[in-house]
C-alpha cells in the first residue's frame, strides 16, 4: 500500500506535508469525484472485505470503486498516511419506510480533527446525498454544498445527520413516479454516538448486507459517481444523470434504461470501471433511492 499510489488514483498533485484543512477538503472531493460508490462485486460473485490491502488493490490498482465500508476505510488509511489526528465512527442509517434508523451500524464514517475542531468526513454515501467536502461538527448550523444543505443536529448523546434537497424534476415523464426518484426535500440520512469503533464491529453487519436476500445490496446492483454539476449512477439497467440547478431551486434528472450490451461500455465510459469477472445487474423493489 503506497500513499502516492492512492493520491495518483485520485488525481491530486499538490503537497501534502501538512495536514491541513484546506488539503483534507481537496482529497474528500477528488476521492467523490473519481472513486465510485458501488456494490458491483455483489453482483459479480465476489466478496466484499474490511481487509485494507484488499481495498487499496481493489480500488487503487484495479480502478473500481467500492461501498460505504471499502472506501471509508481506505479513507482513514489514507488520513492516518497524512498525519490527521482521526476516529473511526459506526452509524445508523435512516429507513423511510420505518421512520427510523436501523437497529445496527452499517455506515463507517471518520471524524477528523484539526486545529482543535472536529469534522466529518464521509466519502461513500453515494448519489444526491454524497458530501463532497467534510462537515463541521457544529449543531444545527446549515452547510451549504453543491448536492444541498447539510446539518449535523445533536440531542446530547447522539449526532444526526440530515440534508435539505432541491426538487428533482424528472426530464421524461415515463420516469415521473420512478421508485428512485427521491420526494423528500429533508430527510435524515444517518445517526451516530462519538463511539469510536474498529473494522471488526462491521464484520458480521456487512457480511449480512451482501448476502441477506432483503438487503438493498443485494437487491439493487449500483454505480454512482459525483460530476463537477451534480452525480450519475447506474442502477441495475437505470442510467441516470442529475444536474443541480440551484438558481431555479430543482435538480434536472435525464434517466433512461441501458440494454445488456451496453451496460459494460456504460461502466467504462461513465464511471471508468471495468469488471474482470461476469456481472448481472439486478434492481428489484428495494428500500432505495437516488
Amino acid at each position: 500500500m503506497d500513499l502516492r499510489g492512492y493520491l495518483n488514483r485520485i488525481g491530486f498533485t499538490g503537497p501534502y506535508d501538512k495536514p491541513d484543512l484546506d488539503t483534507l477538503r481537496t482529497i474528500h472531493k477528488l476521492h467523490v469525484m473519481t472513486i465510485p460508490f458501488e456494490n458491483l462485486s455483489i453482483h459479480c460473485g465476489e466478496k466484499n472485505t474490511t481487509d485494507l490491502n484488499i481495498i487499496y488493490d481493489k480500488i487503487v490498482k484495479s480502478n473500481r470503486g467500492g461501498w460505504c465500508c471499502e472506501n471509508n476505510l481506505l479513507f482513514s488509511w489514507v488520513l492516518k498516511e497524512m498525519g490527521y489526528k482521526y476516529t473511526t465512527l459506526g452509524s445508523k442509517v435512516f429507513n423511510k419506510f420505518q421512520n427510523d434508523f436501523y437497529p445496527v451500524d452499517s455506515h463507517l464514517i471518520n471524524i477528523v480533527e484539526i486545529d482543535g475542531k472536529p469534522y466529518i468526513t464521509d466519502v461513500s454515501y453515494g448519489v444526491s446525498c454524497q458530501l463532497w467536502y467534510p462537515l463541521e461538527m457544529i449543531s444545527g448550523k446549515d452547510q451549504p454544498q453543491p448536492p444541498g444543505v447539510f446539518r449535523l443536529l445533536n440531542n446530547g448523546m447522539t449526532w444526526v445527520l440530515e440534508k435539505t434537497t432541491r426538487k428533482q424534476v424528472v426530464k421524461d415523464k415515463a420516469y415521473a413516479h420512478s421508485s428512485l426518484i427521491d420526494r423528500r426535500l429533508t430527510k435524515k440520512m444517518y445517526c451516530f454516538p462519538l463511539t469510536p469503533r474498529e473494522k471488526e464491529h462491521f464484520v458480521e453487519t456487512l457480511d449480512c448486507l451482501q448476502t441477506s436476500p432483503d438487503s438493498r445490496f443485494v437487491l439493487k446492483s449500483i454505480c454512482s459517481l459525483q460530476t463537477p454539476n451534480g452525480f450519475r449512477a447506474l442502477i441495475g439497467w437505470t442510467y441516470s444523470e442529475i444536474t443541480y440547478n440551484p438558481e431555479e431551486d430543482c435538480d434536472m434528472v435525464d434517466m433512461k434504461e441501458i440494454p445488456d450490451c451496453e451496460i459494460e461500455a456504460v461502466l467504462k465510459e461513465k464511471f471508468n470501471v471495468m469488471l474482470v469477472n461476469k456481472f448481472t445487474p439486478k434492481n428489484k423493489k428495494a428500500n432505495y433511492c437516488m
